[in-house]
């Protein structure tokens, strides 16, 4: 278990190339310690255009930086997508269902003929097919698994992109550190912050659209645009005296942000998205969204979920994944196949999971339920091993056979992945030390690059 907070902060790193030294940890407060160089970096290019840090880095610096960083994202399948159609196939057996499974481009490798897509780049990526988990219900288990399912330390403890948005903080884009693209309705979502203050939830773009009212009104210049937003900083600053910072910091950022994504308007312009990407991440909502985030990630967005609803298969099992695991497919593939042309892949993790799996049982119904006893989550790219398959089911894929993991396990080896160092593993909530994933699990070592 990591240090405490409070012993971290009398210790500095040396950056001998150049010639400027930072606190290690980047959960303490800037109060406390010199900007870091992440810090620093994010800083000038928030203000860039407001006077702010904006010539003091050296291009070397900026370009090492950004070689270095490292993004997620994180495909979410809510309701639970069915291992047994996906991942885990078990063709030709009591509960196997009508599919087959199909080679991909690891040797000896099946997955489910659903996914011809992504068996031609399962080597990009590995999976563990020995997840076991405790909650069989939505409303525990989307909860649970989104925040690691750490102990119960009377906290509400956050999701994963607000972990890492704390963690890591923004990248040199100044973009939002957490963004989230979702159907339906969009804005600055809170809840996902839990304790570490609203200023850490998501920015959501409903349907993949910018945030209502972003533009700024034609009559208004931008020399006063410039003035309103002195004022209102200035006023900000004298509001948030006396008051908790958590709020009063969510606030300002929410007008910063703003700012920034007002310059950045191109990243919903689909005039700019070639037809040919259209086609290959597929024109259905989940293709858009994968595509925005492929191209929210290469705007310098630190973190991206991106959301996929209806996975909840009870009823008409098969036929409800013959529509839904396509969907998924050709846009996941297209995103492995994008971010490894470009380069990214070293250094953007990508994961596709749910809250479960399905039972391997089929109902009456003809449908399968929920089944956290063993099922499978696929992930690769920074920090992680390529073309690795981890753990087993047995033959009926009822339970698993060898070593289970649970997301406590995951987390400690997306964090681990990321290089967030093992002193680092720890949150600061006013004086209350708390382990950023659950202390009992460990990464998965066989998974670390």
């Amino acid at each position: 278990m990591a240090s405490s907070i409070c012993r971290l902060t009398t210790k500095t790193t040396t950056l001998k190339q150049n010639g400027m030294t930072h606190a290690p940890h980047p959960l303490c407060s800037t109060s406390e310690h010199q900007l870091s160089r992440r810090q620093l970096l994010g800083s000038a290019a928030a203000g860039a255009g407001t006077g702010g840090l904006g010539g003091l880095l050296q291009p070397a610096v900026a370009e090492e930086l950004k070689r270095d960083d490292k993004q997620v994202i994180f495909v979410w399948l809510d309701g639970g997508m069915s291992q047994l159609e996906s991942w885990d196939p078990k063709p030709n057996t009591q509960f196997g269902g009508p599919f087959r499974a199909i080679p991909t481009s690891l040797p000896g490798v099946h997955i489910g003929e659903l996914m011809p897509h992504t068996a031609k780049v399962l080597h990009h990526t590995s999976i563990v097919r020995s997840v076991h988990t405790q909650d069989n219900s939505h409303s525990a288990g989307v909860g649970r698994i989104n925040r690691g399912d750490p102990k119960n330390r009377g906290v509400v403890y956050p999701y994963l992109g607000s972990a890492v948005a704390k963690l890591m903080g923004p990248t040199a884009s100044g973009l939002p550190p957490y963004c989230w693209v979702k159907p339906y309705s969009g804005g600055f979502k809170t809840a996902d912050a839990g304790f570490l203050g609203a200023k850490y939830g998501a920015l959501a773009f409903g349907d993949g659209k910018p945030p209502n009212n972003l533009l700024l009104n034609k009559q208004i210049t931008a020399e006063e645009n410039t003035a309103r937003n002195e004022l209102r900083a200035a006023f900000s600053e004298r509001f948030s005296q006396g008051r908790s910072k958590d709020w009063t910091d969510a606030n300002s950022y929410v007008f910063d942000v703003a700012d920034t994504l007002m310059k950045r308007m191109d990243l919903f312009d689909e005039s700019k998205v070639s037809e040919q990407d259209r086609d290959r991440y597929g024109r259905h909502a989940l293709g858009r969204h994968m595509l925005m985030a492929r191209r929210l990630i290469e705007a310098g967005v630190r973190f991206v979920k991106v959301n996929s609803y209806h996975w909840d298969s009870h009823g008409d099992n098969f036929n409800a994944c013959q529509s839904l695991i396509p969907q998924f497919d050709r846009p996941f593939a297209a995103l492995l196949e994008d971010l490894n042309e470009r380069g990214m892949l070293d250094n953007v993790l990508v994961i596709a999971m749910s809250e479960f799996g399905r039972t391997p049982k089929i109902n009456s119904h003809v449908g399968r339920d929920h089944w956290p006893e063993a099922w499978s989550v696929a992930m690769g790219g920074a920090g992680i091993k390529r073309g690795h398959v981890i753990g087993r089911t047995n033959e009926l894929g009822t339970f698993v056979e060898d070593q289970e993991y649970d997301v406590g396990h995951l987390f400690h080896t997306w964090f681990r992945g990321l290089g967030v160092s093992e002193e680092m593993m720890e949150y600061d909530n006013d004086g209350q030390p708390l382990p950023v994933a659950h202390d009992d699990c460990f990464p998965i070592k066989e998974l670390l690059a």
